[in-house]
């Protein structure tokens, strides 16, 4: 390879490596032309698997900042440089990988941090970010909703005369819950996959349990006038 071509690869793999939120590392031995483009397809628009040369790779990992172990640049590499959901690359690949055993998924880096093979698989097993969202919307969903019955209820017993403390007392404690709950999901969502032991929704499981205890105190207890 010339010297400008050389120092073209390398300065687009270092563009690889710094637009792309995680990359992994595989050897392709054995595979077919028919079973890359397979991988390719596979792994959708956000995601670019290239044919590798080892030293290059190391070149233009180093300029980007990213340390390479010496290990995963061993035989005939190819890259996924994964610009979309790392979550569903890993998926991609595993399952590529048990239609094609000869697919060697090597290891690769996540948010800045070296990951194993291991550790890219159990990756694969997470749900994508796009459905513990969901989860996440259903779950406070309902808990906004029992909010509201309990807050409409004290609302009309306002209305009709009850003493204003026990309620306005019940609202202000469940206001900053609400507010918890929504700051919670953010960062649930925020954390890198790889370190959560736990889907998103059980994340905010606390939080969510918070509005439920501040608003399931009897509305007729909460309006009553002490005995004297």
């Amino acid at each position: 390879m010339a010297r400008s071509d050389k120092e073209t690869a390398v300065a687009e793999l270092t563009e690889d490596f710094r637009s792309s939120s995680a990359t992994v590392l595989t050897e392709y031995r054995g595979l077919t032309v028919a079973s890359m483009k397979e991988l390719r397809r596979s792994l959708g628009t956000d995601t670019k698997y290239s044919v590798v040369k080892n030293t290059l790779t190391k070149i233009a990992a180093k300029a980007a900042g990213v340390d390479l172990s010496d290990d995963l640049l061993v035989g005939p590499s190819a890259v996924a440089f994964i610009k979309g959901d790392p979550i569903d690359a890993a998926k991609s690949l595993k399952n590529f990988q048990k239609e094609h055993p000869l697919l060697v998924i090597k290891g690769g880096v996540f948010e800045g941090k070296a990951v194993s093979t291991a550790e890219i698989m159990k990756l694969a097993d997470l749900e994508s970010r796009e459905v513990l969202l969901a989860k996440l919307a259903g779950a406070m969903k309902g808990t906004m909703a029992k909010a509201a019955r309990t807050f409409d209820a004290l609302r009309m017993k306002l209305e009709e005369g009850a003493p204003v403390a026990a309620p306005v007392e019940v609202i202000a404690e469940a206001a900053p819950a609400v507010e918890a709950v929504v700051e919670t999901a953010v960062e649930a969502v925020d954390t890198p996959v790889i370190e959560a032991e736990a889907p998103v929704v059980e994340a905010v499981t606390a939080e969510t349990n918070v509005i439920a205890e501040a608003t399931e105190t009897p509305v007729a207890d909460a309006t009553e006038t002490p005995a004297e």
